[in-house]
């Protein structure tokens, strides 16, 4: 089994997302896999913010990131036009693979929370790969 590795504590990554109509369901409310949408563009941006492009990583490394797995809990509803608040805490980085603990915030409420891990792949054949060296150097703070 892999060990986990030692890597910077920060503050959870936030990103600011808009409910669109078209993220509701017929009900008026969001439907529940656009909260999964809404983890991933938060996970994406948070890679962006440590420097890394995802179609950068593919080209120049031949690694992608997939979702392996995901547990969520849906607390409270949100609405058309709501102002939210998209959280990305990483808690666990392995040599193949992250795991991250997000909400979706609402004004300071909680509306979603999920457990999610993420593997790293070769691009050609999906097959587990280690993350590249860069991105786990900028993760304990030498990069």
């Amino acid at each position: 089994m892999s060990e986990a590795l030692a890597v910077s504590v920060v503050d959870p990554f936030v990103w600011p997302v808009r409910v669109y109509y078209e993220d509701t369901d017929a009900g008026g409310v969001v439907f529940y896999a656009n909260y999964l949408k809404f983890m991933e563009r938060a996970r994406t941006e948070w890679l962006r913010a440590l420097g890394f492009e995802q179609d950068r990583l593919r080209a120049e490394s031949g690694v992608i990131f997939a979702v392996r797995s995901i547990q969520a809990e849906y607390l409270k509803p949100a609405r058309f036009n709501d102002a939210l608040l998209v959280s990305a805490e990483l808690i666990e980085a392995r040599p193949a693979s992250f795991s991250f603990v997000q909400r979706v915030n609402r004004d300071g409420v909680v509306l979603c929370e999920g457990k999610v891990r993420i593997v790293c792949l070769a691009a050609d054949s999906f097959r587990p790969r280690p993350v590249p060296e860069e991105v786990l150097e900028k993760l304990r703070g030498r990069g």
